[in-house]
């Protein structure tokens, strides 16, 4: 029997001077090159994959919070999948096992089922497909309903990006937000909408430097086509950038700031960029005084994001 990597099937996608793996255990972006330079925090496929590096996030992304919510006149709880800060976190689907239905050179389509289960009683087929091209790697992430009752949902990406030599503190953001969704420090539970401050405030591109981010932003400012963009810079101008459509209105950024610090093996190493459909514990939306953007799926109806990662 061939041995099966521990982060499942490999799928190998080469265009131009881009090549790009894909593991089939969460559908996950395990690496992506430009001319031999990494564009995303990579990992080995023989490698348990670290924490949701590259992984889709279906069929919510980020954290509800404390594991629970209403929905359809019912009470849910989820398996604390986040056990230190007593959440659920980035869904159901990270650790499934997808199976390829179309396979190219450069493009594969991925397919798993999410089961009815504790907390999340419906049925949900995920489809994402990644094509990469002249512009890049887009990934494209399909969610149909197989269930007989609506069924809450959200999707996104989670990418380490990687801007060249250094670590984030060393690269320039650009992000196109004006706001910022406040959260407690100790457990990241949403509190309050507000403008961005000067620490947040990257939509003139700066420097990083030592500010610690792991918050979502909203008040994107698209450009042409209704396409958001945030672009991560080394000096002498090279770096990756990910877009996005308006089916993402909230995009998560974390500085990849670990317990152990610089000691600890990837702290700050890539800038987690993480274009949302929805904000953290939007499950939960009637608690806020904002729109978090929860999508709702009829039976046999299917809900669509996509995003694109490219080098600069």
């Amino acid at each position: 029997m061939p041995h099966i990597p521990a982060s499942g099937i490999q799928h190998v996608l080469r265009h131009g001077r881009c090549e790009v793996v894909v593991a089939s255990v969460g559908a996950s972006l395990r690496s992506f090159t430009h001319d031999g330079r990494d564009l995303v925090v990579p990992f080995e496929a023989d490698e348990v994959r670290p924490a949701y590096r590259g992984a889709t996030l279906v069929p919510w992304p980020n954290r509800i919070v404390d594991g629970r919510y209403s929905f359809g006149g019912a009470e849910h709880q989820l398996p604390l999948t986040e056990p230190a800060r007593h959440h659920a976190l980035h869904g159901l689907a990270a650790w499934l096992d997808y199976d390829a239905v179309d396979k190219g050179s450069d493009h594969v389509t991925l397919t798993a089922v999410i089961e009815p289960q504790t907390g999340y009683p419906w049925r949900v087929r995920v489809t994402t497909s990644f094509a990469l091209g002249d512009d890049g790697l887009t990934q494209t992430v399909r969610a149909e309903n197989l269930s007989a009752h609506p069924v809450p949902f959200g999707t996104g990406p989670h990418p380490y990006l990687v801007a060249g030599e250094g670590t984030v503190d060393d690269w320039t953001l650009e992000l196109p937000a004006s706001e910022v969704l406040q959260v407690t420090p100790d457990r990241l539970i949403p509190t309050t909408l507000g403008p961005v401050d000067a620490a947040f405030d990257f939509r003139v591109p700066r420097t990083i430097g030592a500010t610690e981010i792991d918050h979502a932003f909203t008040g994107l400012a698209p450009h042409a086509g209704g396409i958001s963009t945030v672009r991560v810079t080394a000096e002498g101008g090279h770096g990756v950038g990910i877009a996005w459509d308006a089916a993402c209105p909230w995009v998560q950024v974390h500085t990849a700031d670990l317990p152990g610090g610089a000691a600890q093996a990837g702290h700050r190493a890539g800038l987690a960029v993480e274009p949302m459909t929805c904000a953290p514990d939007a499950f939960n939306a009637p608690r806020y005084d904002f729109d978090p953007g929860l999508i709702v799926i009829e039976p046999g109806a299917v809900a669509e994001a996509s995003w694109r990662i490219f080098a600069i």
